[in-house]
């Protein structure tokens, strides 16, 4: 009954009056810990139908993207940013809570950033995945790209350490570390931030000098030096961003909107495995909504299904005993009872043998401690609800 009506319909249509604008939500959920979601290239097609459906009215073609989300691919903001403006002759973003990482990257693009008083924007310093040497079953490991800068400019800069050969022998070790590909990934990353930076804010209508648009990139991908920095409204417009207070109305219904996404997606109900795998050794989460794009009269979300297992030591030999409890009297064969014993008894085997399975698996349970849970997320896929 909710998927028709719409998540946020009613305060979507009451921002959208206020606003003069056509209002789509991008909502990517942070439940943790397994029904996280991010900025992904998946949600470009879905966000084109949102537009497509929408209804300008007049002259003023004004788009307000109503955000969310920690972060994703730092290829996809300007696709949606560039695409949106085909649209709109103002492009804005509202901003109720989290718009970091990914979707700091994707507000830069817009004429307006409104921001809550909860809002908080974030740097945009990419990390990307260690290039394995060899294969390997280790999980791949994430690198800040500004990590390696940083290492390097603490080396030339703090260390004090300008000889060539002492520099070669120290940027030799950290190609030995980390690889030569994600080394070369690292630069290209460093250049690939920057160059979206720049094409976010000289998209904008009204133009920005070239000075600010210099400190706003430097300070978003290196001045700020922890990834996890939220940057609150009064900050990010000491750093030169086009930052909007919304009236005590506006940021009411701003709010408001996104506590229901917040209590649909149950943000604030962390999932717990051991509680989930209390008395079982699986389970399967089917159709879990971990993302939103949703417009006044659309409706679109990402939906996963999750399996839970508890993953166990299991002895290399299992000592499995099964006693079946049945003893004949001395000297006396089943072929010496009559025969409607007989049929009972074969009868009574055959119910037992069916559960010899299900008592050597119970078996091997007991002798096999848990040592962790495991969890993976598979058949993700965007779904129409209206």
């Amino acid at each position: 009954k909710r998927g028709l009506m719409g998540i946020g319909k009613q305060l979507i249509e009451k921002i959208q009056k206020i606003r003069k604008s056509n209002v789509i939500v991008y909502f990517t959920g942070d439940r943790p810990p397994f029904a996280r979601a991010q900025i992904a290239e998946d949600a470009v097609r879905p966000l084109y139908d949102h537009l497509l459906n929408s209804k300008f009215g007049g002259d003023n073609k004004r788009t307000d993207l109503f955000l969310y989300s920690r972060g994703g691919s730092v290829s996809v903001p300007w696709r949606i940013v560039s695409m949106i403006r085909e649209f709109s002759d103002e492009f804005n973003v509202l901003i109720p809570y989290r718009a970091q990482s990914a979707a700091t990257l994707l507000s830069l693009g817009a004429d307006h950033i409104l921001m809550g008083k909860k809002a908080e924007l974030g740097p945009i310093d990419p990390t990307l995945v260690k290039a394995p040497v060899v294969e390997t079953a280790v999980p791949p490991q994430e690198i800040a790209v500004e990590d390696v800068n940083s290492f390097l400019s603490f080396i030339k800069e703090r260390a004090n350490l300008n000889d060539q050969d002492a520099l070669a022998g120290v940027l030799t070790h950290l190609i030995n570390q980390i690889g030569p590909l994600t080394v070369g990934n690292v630069n290209r990353q460093h250049h690939h931030i920057r160059l979206v930076a720049r094409k976010m804010l000289t998209s904008r209508r009204e133009k920005l000098d070239e000075e600010k648009i210099s400190t706003i990139i430097e300070t978003l991908t290196e001045k700020i030096y922890s990834h996890g920095h939220g940057i609150a409204r009064k900050e990010a417009k000491d750093i030169g961003l086009p930052i909007d207070y919304p009236d005590d109305e506006l940021e009411d219904l701003i709010w408001r909107l996104y506590l229901e996404y917040e209590n649909y997606l149950k943000l604030r109900e962390p999932i717990h495995p051991e509680m989930v795998l209390r008395d079982k050794e699986n389970e399967i989460i089917e159709d879990m909504p971990i993302a939103v794009i949703e417009s006044a009269s659309k409706l679109h979300m990402f939906r996963i299904n999750i399996e839970l297992r508890k993953k166990r030591n299991i002895p290399s030999n299992p000592q499995i005993n099964i006693n079946l409890g049945l003893q004949l009297p001395p000297g006396i064969t089943p072929q010496q009872l009559p025969q409607q014993f007989q049929q009972i008894l074969n009868s009574l085997l055959a119910q037992i043998s069916q559960q010899v399975a299900e008592i050597v698996r119970q078996e091997i349970i007991r002798q096999s401690p848990v040592i962790g849970i495991e969890g993976r997320a598979y058949g993700g896929r965007w779904v129409e609800s209206i």
